[in-house]
């Protein structure tokens, strides 16, 4: 079993920037890769950003790539997604998820076993 926490969410002007944190309890978080995945009101959660287990790989949205970078730290059981450059589309809750243990970081969150409570993040113009 996995859990994990996400923190670091709020309110912020646009152009701003945000870090977002999730921590994860249980012995196999250094093994599987992690996602982010937001949702807005009214729409379908969506693909973010993906890490690999080791963290030598990293996906992202189209959307947010070039402004969001998203990294690991296996010893402390954290993942982080630095966000810079915000815009009100960002706008959103923000969930953290692990997937299966040394699969690739995949973009579909039917992949991913375990998830967070979510963290919202509102970005104003």
């Amino acid at each position: 079993q996995v859990q994990l926490v996400e923190s670091g969410g709020g309110l912020v002007q646009a152009g701003g920037s945000l870090r977002l944190s999730c921590t994860a309890s249980g012995r196999t978080f250094s093994s599987r890769p992690m996602a982010w995945f937001r949702q807005a009101p009214g729409k379908e959660r969506e693909f973010v950003a993906a890490v690999s287990w080791d963290g030598s790989s990293t996906r992202y949205a189209d959307s947010v790539k070039g402004r969001f970078t998203f990294s690991r730290d296996n010893a402390k059981n954290t993942v982080y997604l630095q966000m810079n450059n915000l815009k009100p589309e960002d706008t959103a809750v923000y969930y953290c998820a692990a997937g299966k243990n040394y699969y690739t970081p995949s973009r579909t969150l039917f992949n991913y076993d375990y998830w967070g409570q979510g963290t919202q993040v509102a970005v104003s113009s």
